[in-house]
């Protein structure tokens, strides 16, 4: 497989009749596997008490599902290519309803990190098969609109998590955010069946196992070394040695990848200025979105004092903003009239700036961070279609499982990612301001260990400060990756117009 050309890529098959029908059959699974990165989010407080969790521990409860289902991301698109996207939905379904149950139901901090490592399974099918299955069903002339509603979904799932999470453990224990996905997979499950078509490349390569291990093994350890070095020091053999193990393995993958005849993912795409840009621009709106979500829901319950429900109704204007802009199609306008690269950098420094709204005028009340919420849904809103139609113009079509797989893999990544560096600078800023005398491993540990009102306000204000600056480190980082995004974009634009030019000379001569 080959890096082609994005005016190469277009499908040319008629749309199917049923197409919107199956758009919100697949949208309804995608929902399912996107409300599991945030849902978690909310019960923090409740996992943090019941099953005696530490920080580090509930990161791994959020990352364990994340860098498991990115890891499996590529082989998972490449499978569906080769044996059906219909099956892969199906099976996904079945593998993501299991893994609920059994995370609703376990018992200690262990048993939900590996429960959610196996949902991760399930989840690696279903993110890859969604988009595939809409780039099939849909021409030419309405594919940028369905990935705007599939685009929508992602970003719903991203915010309603922690809403439902709320109202969930308003009303039950915190296993309750885990069960409520059965009856979902059941539904799903029978909607499939009934209604998508399916869809395969009888020549696709087979899947590549050992760049699926390679590619996780690889995650994990960084994103443990990041995780570790707030407690252990960041010099630290541990911290250092596991950083070290995780870069070698990614650069094991790559090197693997460009000496396979069948590769997850064609390392020549990188070659690709629009692919790049496209890639960094998807993986630092999920950086944003995942780590800033993780904060906020502490932000929320921690320092301003709401509960599970209360925190999860106050998240919703992200939402809300987001479903509003992209089902009237702003977006889809905008990206014909601004273009590709001016709709990224404007949704993500829309993004970046709602990021900052929310640390410097959210720390004392809700109405700082309730603009700031508004402002990152609508920068959302008009990056995130934008950017995924980007990737997957850079695919060939016989590969839309694949391709659905390397955007899943960069949302996934920079999710848990995201969640990983910004919890790491908080448990950093924390650690250095909260009274020595005190542990820093959670807030509530330090809380209880303090010996009066007044070391505790000193905790909270410490614990609200290291919040401030994480968000701040998200804002800036996602403002940069827009900027180099857009420039990315525009070159590879300007770069296939003057070949475009030059063939026209050509042929005219």
């Amino acid at each position: 497989m080959t890096a082609t050309a994005p005016g190469q890529n277009r499908l040319t098959s008629p749309s199917h009749p049923q197409r919107w029908l199956i758009l919100g059959v697949i949208c309804l699974a995608q929902l399912t596997v996107l409300l599991d990165n945030t849902v978690l989010n909310v019960a923090i407080p409740s996992l943090t008490r019941e099953l005696d969790a530490s920080t580090a521990d509930v990161q791994w409860m959020i990352n364990a599902y994340s860098l498991v289902q990115s890891g499996l991301l590529l082989t998972a698109g490449s499978s569906a290519d080769r044996y059906g996207r219909k099956k892969m939905l199906i099976a996904g379904l079945a593998l993501f309803g299991i893994g609920s149950l059994v995370a609703g139901l376990a018992q200690s901090s262990t048993q939900l990190i590996a429960a959610r490592a196996g949902m991760g399974i399930g989840g690696a099918l279903l993110m890859t098969t969604t988009l595939a299955v809409v780039v099939q069903i849909f021409d030419d002339a309405e594919r940028i609109k369905a990935i705007g509603i599939w685009s929508t979904v992602s970003s719903l799932g991203f915010a309603v998590g922690p809403l439902i999470g709320g109202v969930m453990l308003d009303h039950f224990w915190w296993g309750a955010i885990f069960l409520i996905n059965i009856p979902v997979a059941v539904i799903g499950l029978a909607a499939v069946a009934r209604l998508v078509p399916e869809s395969k490349n009888p020549g696709g390569e087979r899947p590549d196992l050992l760049g699926a291990l390679l590619s996780t093994i690889g995650m994990a350890s960084v994103v443990y070394a990041i995780i570790s070095g707030p407690g252990h020091g960041w010099t630290s053999g541990r911290v250092m040695l596991t950083a070290f193990v995780g870069v070698a393995v990614l650069t094991g993958f790559a090197l693997w990848e460009l000496h396979i005849p069948y590769p997850m993912l064609d390392m020549h795409f990188f070659r690709n200025q629009r692919f790049i840009g496209a890639v960094a621009g998807a993986i630092l709106v999920a950086f944003g979105m995942g780590g800033s979500l993780f904060l906020l829901t502490q932000q929320l319950q921690f320092v301003l004092g709401y509960g599970p429900l209360e925190a999860g109704l106050r998240t919703a204007p992200l939402a809300l903003s987001v479903v509003a802009l992209n089902l009237t199609g702003l977006g889809a306008r905008l990206v014909p009239r601004l273009g590709t690269p001016a709709t990224i950098a404007a949704g993500m420094g829309l993004l970046a700036a709602g990021l900052a709204a929310v640390a410097l005028l959210g720390g004392n009340g809700y109405g700082g961070m309730l603009l700031g919420l508004v402002v990152m849904g609508a920068g959302i809103a008009l990056a995130m279609p934008a950017m995924a139609n980007a990737i997957m113009s850079a695919i060939p079509p016989e590969k839309a499982g694949v391709g659905a797989g390397v955007n899943g893999t960069l949302a996934e990544f920079g999710n848990g990612l995201g969640v990983a560096v910004l919890g790491a600078v908080l448990n950093s800023r924390f650690a250095a301001l909260v009274p020595a005398a005190v542990g820093a491993a959670s807030l509530p540990a330090a809380l209880a260990a303090a010996t009066g009102d007044g070391e505790r306000a000193r905790i909270t204000d410490a614990f609200a400060s290291g919040l401030e600056t994480s968000q701040l480190v998200g804002a800036v980082a996602v403002l940069a990756g827009g900027l180099l995004a857009a420039v990315l974009l525009r070159r590879a634009e300007r770069a296939e117009s003057a070949r475009a030019d030059s063939a026209g000379t050509a042929a005219a001569a």
